[in-house]
Protein backbone atom coordinates (compact mmCIF):
# COMPACT_ATOMS: atom_id res chain seq x y z
CA UNK A 1 0.00 0.00 0.00
CA UNK A 2 1.04 3.96 -0.97
CA UNK A 3 0.56 6.67 1.60
CA UNK A 4 0.41 9.50 -0.35
CA UNK A 5 -0.08 12.99 1.47
CA UNK A 6 -1.25 15.76 -0.46
CA UNK A 7 -0.79 19.51 1.44
CA UNK A 8 -1.58 22.83 1.24
CA UNK A 9 -2.91 25.75 2.54
CA UNK A 10 -6.69 25.76 4.54
CA UNK A 11 -8.14 28.18 2.43
CA UNK A 12 -7.23 28.40 -1.37
CA UNK A 13 -9.37 29.53 -4.49
CA UNK A 14 -11.12 27.24 -6.95
CA UNK A 15 -8.13 26.53 -9.37
CA UNK A 16 -6.34 25.41 -6.45
CA UNK A 17 -8.93 23.62 -4.81
CA UNK A 18 -10.00 21.38 -8.33
CA UNK A 19 -6.45 20.42 -8.39
CA UNK A 20 -6.56 19.31 -4.83
CA UNK A 21 -9.45 17.50 -5.45
CA UNK A 22 -7.87 15.89 -8.74
CA UNK A 23 -5.12 14.99 -7.01
CA UNK A 24 -7.06 13.07 -4.45
CA UNK A 25 -9.10 11.27 -6.79
CA UNK A 26 -5.77 9.85 -9.02
CA UNK A 27 -4.79 8.65 -6.06
CA UNK A 28 -7.58 6.93 -4.75
CA UNK A 29 -7.94 5.34 -8.57
CA UNK A 30 -4.80 3.74 -8.24
CA UNK A 31 -5.04 2.02 -5.06
CA UNK A 32 -3.10 4.25 -2.73
CA UNK A 33 -4.11 6.45 0.95
CA UNK A 34 -4.22 9.96 1.10
CA UNK A 35 -3.15 11.34 4.13
CA UNK A 36 -3.72 15.24 4.88
CA UNK A 37 -4.06 17.11 8.05
CA UNK A 38 -7.63 16.89 7.86
CA UNK A 39 -8.82 20.44 7.39
CA UNK A 40 -10.38 22.78 5.15
CA UNK A 41 -8.79 24.34 1.69
CA UNK A 42 -6.62 22.05 0.15
CA UNK A 43 -6.90 19.08 2.68
CA UNK A 44 -10.90 18.87 2.20
CA UNK A 45 -10.79 19.14 -1.48
CA UNK A 46 -8.01 15.97 -1.87
CA UNK A 47 -10.06 14.21 0.84
CA UNK A 48 -13.09 14.98 -1.32
CA UNK A 49 -11.53 13.73 -4.43
CA UNK A 50 -10.38 10.42 -2.65
CA UNK A 51 -13.80 9.76 -1.42
CA UNK A 52 -15.51 10.45 -4.57
CA UNK A 53 -13.09 7.98 -6.41
CA UNK A 54 -13.80 5.18 -3.66
CA UNK A 55 -10.71 5.32 -1.42
CA UNK A 56 -9.76 6.35 1.92
CA UNK A 57 -8.77 9.61 3.27
CA UNK A 58 -6.79 9.54 6.38
CA UNK A 59 -6.72 13.54 8.37
CA UNK A 60 -3.94 13.67 11.09
CA UNK A 61 -5.59 16.80 12.51
CA UNK A 62 -3.68 19.47 14.86
CA UNK A 63 -6.39 19.21 18.09
CA UNK A 64 -7.64 16.60 20.08
CA UNK A 65 -10.71 15.40 18.59
CA UNK A 66 -10.79 13.02 16.09
CA UNK A 67 -14.21 13.93 14.88
CA UNK A 68 -12.48 18.13 14.42
CA UNK A 69 -11.96 16.83 10.88
CA UNK A 70 -13.91 17.66 7.25
CA UNK A 71 -16.68 15.56 6.42
CA UNK A 72 -14.50 13.62 3.70
CA UNK A 73 -12.10 11.91 5.93
CA UNK A 74 -12.37 8.25 6.25
CA UNK A 75 -10.06 8.12 9.32
CA UNK A 76 -8.81 10.56 11.54
CA UNK A 77 -6.37 10.77 14.04
CA UNK A 78 -6.44 13.11 16.80
CA UNK A 79 -2.76 14.45 17.45
CA UNK A 80 -3.20 17.33 19.83
CA UNK A 81 0.60 18.94 18.22
CA UNK A 82 -1.10 21.75 16.82
CA UNK A 83 1.18 22.62 13.64
CA UNK A 84 3.43 19.90 14.72
CA UNK A 85 1.30 17.46 13.10
CA UNK A 86 3.21 18.09 9.82
CA UNK A 87 5.91 16.11 10.86
CA UNK A 88 3.61 13.11 11.31
CA UNK A 89 2.24 13.81 7.82
CA UNK A 90 5.52 13.91 6.47
CA UNK A 91 6.48 10.85 8.49
CA UNK A 92 3.74 8.66 7.53
CA UNK A 93 4.09 9.37 3.88
CA UNK A 94 5.74 7.66 0.86
CA UNK A 95 6.18 10.96 -1.22
CA UNK A 96 4.12 14.37 -0.22
CA UNK A 97 2.36 16.52 -3.17
CA UNK A 98 2.14 19.61 -2.35
CA UNK A 99 -0.90 21.83 -3.80
CA UNK A 100 -0.42 25.65 -3.48
CA UNK A 101 0.43 26.35 -0.40
CA UNK A 102 1.49 29.10 2.71
CA UNK A 103 3.85 28.66 5.39
CA UNK A 104 2.43 25.43 6.93
CA UNK A 105 2.63 23.96 3.74
CA UNK A 106 5.98 25.35 3.14
CA UNK A 107 6.80 23.77 6.62
CA UNK A 108 5.59 20.51 5.82
CA UNK A 109 7.42 20.19 2.14
CA UNK A 110 10.49 21.17 4.42
CA UNK A 111 9.95 18.43 6.66
CA UNK A 112 9.78 15.50 4.23
CA UNK A 113 12.62 17.31 2.38
CA UNK A 114 14.88 16.82 5.55
CA UNK A 115 13.85 13.25 6.11
CA UNK A 116 14.84 12.31 2.32
CA UNK A 117 10.98 11.91 0.85
CA UNK A 118 10.03 12.90 -2.31
CA UNK A 119 8.38 16.45 -2.72
CA UNK A 120 5.96 17.32 -5.89
CA UNK A 121 4.84 20.59 -6.12
CA UNK A 122 1.68 21.72 -8.47
CA UNK A 123 1.32 25.40 -8.10
CA UNK A 124 3.26 25.65 -4.95
CA UNK A 125 6.82 26.81 -3.56
CA UNK A 126 9.87 27.01 -5.70
CA UNK A 127 12.73 25.03 -3.70
CA UNK A 128 16.02 24.10 -5.60
CA UNK A 129 18.63 23.46 -2.50
CA UNK A 130 21.94 25.04 -3.51
CA UNK A 131 23.30 21.19 -3.77
CA UNK A 132 21.80 19.27 -6.60
CA UNK A 133 22.38 16.05 -4.86
CA UNK A 134 20.10 17.08 -1.96
CA UNK A 135 16.94 17.13 -4.06
CA UNK A 136 14.15 19.59 -3.85
CA UNK A 137 10.36 20.16 -5.47
CA UNK A 138 10.03 18.66 -8.47
CA UNK A 139 6.91 20.24 -10.12
CA UNK A 140 4.37 19.06 -12.34
CA UNK A 141 2.29 20.42 -14.71
CA UNK A 142 -1.15 18.21 -13.65
CA UNK A 143 -2.71 16.02 -10.98
CA UNK A 144 -2.02 12.97 -12.97
CA UNK A 145 1.40 13.96 -13.26
CA UNK A 146 1.99 14.93 -9.45
CA UNK A 147 0.52 11.39 -8.73
CA UNK A 148 2.88 9.77 -11.06
CA UNK A 149 6.02 11.47 -10.01
CA UNK A 150 4.72 10.45 -6.65
CA UNK A 151 4.76 6.87 -7.19
CA UNK A 152 8.04 6.61 -9.45
CA UNK A 153 9.78 8.47 -6.75
CA UNK A 154 8.39 6.78 -4.04
CA UNK A 155 9.52 3.44 -5.62
CA UNK A 156 6.04 1.88 -5.65
CA UNK A 157 5.00 0.33 -9.10
CA UNK A 158 2.16 2.49 -10.86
Amino acid sequence: MIYIAVVGASRCNGEIAALAEETGAEIARRGGVLICGGGSGVMEAAAKGARSAGGAALGILPGHDPRGGNRYLTMAVATGLGEARNAIIARTADALIAVGGEYGTLSEVALALKMGKPVIGLKTWIIKPPCPLEGGIVHAASPGEAVDLAWTAAGIPG
